[in-house]
């Protein structure tokens, strides 16, 4: 009755719904439910006031700079403390590098919670930290979490693993051959890296920038429990407006800038791979 070909295109299609209906219920359908909800007033009626919100009252504001500002160092971070690390790894032949790559994995595979709460058993003001050094002196311990310091200390733990899985798979897939030859005709090891290593590894590089910001940008649980009350991370600050002050509008608005930022991560890393395969 029907072709072969016909039978092929109508079982891949029935394949691929279950995705797209998931894609669309979980993720098209909320976007334009917040970006909905973000531009509907107490009456109902269409309005501005709540972008305009985000960006006039004093303590939304400030959230807003505190999160970029904190994505901005924290990705920054990430990205270069795993890129030597993936380095490292890839042309260390030590028994340390070898530790290393068995040990690494290690953070990815802890929950996000049970990770929170050992660091504030660990660097809380009465953590173990905290009371070994009181076995040398009587100065207060330095306050690490519900800090800025601890959100970049999160913000570590969870993306350095990552990026160095994804840096590493990069890095050996460069042939050991190339780097020989480069070095057969008298280039340097700063030569070979600029010339070499980084143009091959850069659209690792980028995804690697994609995800992490993505990560850092969307975090709750971290800045929730280790965060300071005052700026907040957008995640927190959303759901205090949502659940706490039951402003739908605002946290939707809150929302819509979130998805904006990250689309607009989003759309540099699409670029760039797009120029590279023409």
């Amino acid at each position: 009755m029907f072709s072969r070909g016909a039978r092929r295109s109508a079982l891949g299609l029935v394949m691929v719904l279950p995705s797209f209906f998931l894609l669309l219920f979980m993720i098209v359908v909320p976007i334009f439910t917040s970006i909905q909800e973000s531009l509907k007033g107490n009456d109902g009626n269409f309005t501005w006031d709540n972008y305009k919100y985000l960006f006039t009252d004093p303590a939304m504001s400030s959230s807003i700079k505190y999160t970029i500002h904190l994505t901005v160092v924290s990705s920054i971070m990430v990205l270069v403390i795993a890129y030597l690390l993936a380095v490292f790894l890839r042309f260390s032949t030590g028994r340390l590098a070898k530790w290393i790559e068995r040990l690494y994995y290690i953070p990815m595979f802890i929950p996000s919670v049970i990770a929170t709460y050992g660091m504030i058993n660990m660097y809380g003001n009465h953590g173990w930290l905290a009371r070994i050094m009181l076995l040398f002196t009587n100065e207060p311990f330095m306050r690490i979490i519900y800090d800025y310091k601890g959100l970049l200390l999160a913000n570590l733990w969870f993306n350095i693993p990552f990026a160095t899985m994804l840096l590493s798979s990069a890095l050996s897939s460069i042939p050991n051959s190339a780097i020989e030859g480069a070095k057969d005709v008298g280039a340097g090891k700063i030569q070979i890296f600029i010339r070499i290593i980084l143009p091959l590894s850069f659209k690792s590089m980028l995804v690697a920038a994609t995800f992490v910001v993505m990560g850092v940008i969307g975090s709750f649980t971290a800045p929730f429990l280790i965060g300071p009350n005052a700026p907040q991370v957008l995640g927190v600050a959303m759901q205090q407006q949502f659940s706490v002050y039951f402003e739908t509008g605002i946290a939707s608005a809150c929302a819509v800038f979130m998805f904006a930022i990250c689309s607009l991560v989003g759309y540099f890393y699409i670029r760039s791979m797009m120029k590279e395969e023409r």
